[in-house]
């Protein structure tokens, strides 16, 4: 059974930093694209990251030179480093796993940038 678990959601500053992590078990997790997604209230799901398995990256124009994405083989995990976070990045936060046909979602975290 395919879990995704996020984690390291919460409420920031503006200018502040978050790390969001996904933890994934039942898949054979260094042939999947990792990615991070994000929904804001009335608006649809975009992309954020993405990381290949062989380490090639690429992000929304919106987070380019602000977030950091990285993946852990060793423990079946991906993060999101998030800087200079702004309020329009507010949003809950979704971990993808991709491989062919094969698309797994986690449940997503929220991440709220506020003073």
């Amino acid at each position: 059974q395919v879990q995704l678990v996020e984690s390291g959601g919460g409420l920031v500053q503006p200018g502040g930093s978050l790390r969001l992590s996904c933890a994934a078990s039942g898949i054979g997790f260094s042939i999947y694209v990792m990615g991070w997604y994000r929904q804001a209230p009335g608006k649809q799901r975009e992309l954020v990251a993405r990381i290949t398995s062989g380490g090639v990256t690429n992000y929304a124009d919106s987070v380019k030179g602000r977030f950091t994405i990285s993946r852990d083989g060793a423990k079946n995990t991906v993060y999101l480093q998030m800087n200079s976070l702004k309020p329009e990045d507010t949003a809950v936060y979704y971990c993808n796993a991709a491989w062919g046909l094969y698309d797994n979602w986690g449940q997503g975290t929220q991440v709220t940038v506020s003073s």
